[in-house]
């Protein structure tokens, strides 16, 4: 693809230094559908980034664009706070109909501001209302957002830099094979709560991402994840599952823990939730955890019903049955195997294969060589990025709803960038 010099002196002059994705990415975008970004200039990319997560269902998606149209087209409340509307009386009966009731869960829905960082802020404080402890326990290359409570529990060092002031109140814990297997699961953990010499404050909750996507595609083992929630339970700790990025189908199934068999306290879920990438974060909690007092943690933006009609419309198209998620696990076999023969093909990388469902990594040796892998594939027309503490695992995030033969093409794309890269 032979691509045209673009005009990005506006955003270079007047935009913060803070932008981050564009600088990867050196184009204008003007117009998305399905799988395929457009540049103003026609040019077409391949999306395997899907907005972080937020596009599960792909750009401008024509069912809910129709729901979404009509809605405005009637002069549907667009913001409504967060007061009772039509829009979100049905996002909440479908949500409790196709996602929670089938899946056993009783868990209240909080709207809360809508950022995933702000769902996680709300599930921290609830916790923290509910025991009447500070302490949270988090994991080591844990993502959890970028305000400071969030932050608080990240592991990343450049990210927790940034806030300025001392985070305090978090405790990192050996996420699922840090420790490559050397020592049993929870060892350290259980040692600490179980000796008053610690130092380690009781805590109110444990966070968790069953797969870290920032952290690199770092994924969980079923088996840690059932020991955790057992180990919650055994020490009075709420368990808290940030499924922002893994949820709405990622990984297979609607939330990312349900292959664990686990029933977390607290649940956050953002991105994909309103289906079109508009902004809507919800706190999924036990019902007797609802302990918040009227206006607590609220927000301005609660009431984006827009992507409440978007959310119904996405839960009614994709979640009435099973085929969205066995679709999904097909496609992740499909990915799982290309990247698995680049492996084979490219001995001399030590790359390495994670990920599950729609989630995967390509995890290089020499760091360096993601990002020289990710700018290739840009070149090419495709759109990948980085994750890991030192940038060196390429993410694959495509939409679930990405066929066949575009899912190949990018495979594709992505293997000639990884020999071309050599």
């Amino acid at each position: 693809m032979t691509l045209t010099q673009p005009d990005l002196s506006i955003f270079q002059t007047l935009e913060s230094e803070v932008r981050s994705y564009c600088r990867g990415w050196p184009t204008v975008f003007d117009r998305a559908q399905g799988s395929w970004l457009h540049d103003e200039d026609g040019h077409p990319y391949l999306d395997f980034f899907a907005g972080a997560g937020s596009l599960n269902y792909g750009h401008n998606n024509p069912v809910l664009k129709r729901a979404l149209l009509d809605y405005l087209e009637r002069d549907g409340i667009t913001h409504g706070l967060d007061m009772s509307t039509t829009a979100k009386r049905a996002f909440l009966e479908t949500f409790h109909e196709l996602v929670l009731s089938p899946r056993g869960l009783d868990h209240k829905v909080m709207f809360t501001g809508p950022t995933g960082t702000n769902a996680v802020e709300a599930a921290l404080k609830l916790a923290r209302k509910v025991k009447g402890r500070e302490a949270i326990v988090s994991f080591t290359n844990a993502f959890h957002g970028m305000s400071l409570g969030a932050l608080a529990v990240t592991g990343n060092a450049f990210k927790r830099a940034g806030a300025g002031i001392p985070l305090v109140h978090g405790t990192p814990m050996p996420f699922d094979d840090y420790l490559d297997g050397s020592i049993p699961d929870f060892l350290w953990f259980e040692r600490l709560l179980e000796d008053s010499g610690s130092g380690l404050n009781k805590p109110a909750a444990v966070i968790v991402e069953t797969i870290q996507g920032e952290g690199g595609i770092n994924v969980a083992r079923p088996e840690w994840l059932r020991a955790l929630a057992d180990l919650c339970r055994r020490h009075d700790m709420l368990l808290i599952v940030d499924d922002i990025q893994m949820g709405c189908g990622r990984t297979g199934p609607f939330f990312s823990f349900e292959e664990a068999g686990i029933v977390p306290d607290i649940i956050t879920v953002s991105k994909s939730i309103s289906g079109y990438g508009l902004p809507l974060a919800l706190c999924l909690f036990r019902r007797e955890l609802d302990v918040w007092e009227p206006g607590e943690h609220n927000g301005t933006f609660r009431g984006n019903n827009p992507a409440f009609v978007t959310a119904a419309a996405a839960l009614r198209t994709y979640w009435a049955d099973a085929q969205m998620e066995k679709q999904t696990l097909a496609r992740g076999e499909q990915v799982e195997a290309a990247l698995r023969a680049i492996v084979a093909e490219h001995p001399e990388t030590g790359a390495r294969v994670r990920g599950r469902g729609l989630a995967w990594g390509l995890v290089f040796a020499e760091p360096e060589r993601a990002g020289a892998v990710c700018r290739r594939a840009f070149e090419l027309g495709l759109l990948l990025e980085t994750s890991g503490p030192e940038d060196e695992v390429v993410k694959l995030l495509p939409p679930l709803t990405i066929d066949p033969g575009e899912l190949d093409e990018g495979l594709r794309t992505l293997a000639r960038a990884v020999r071309e890269t050599a």
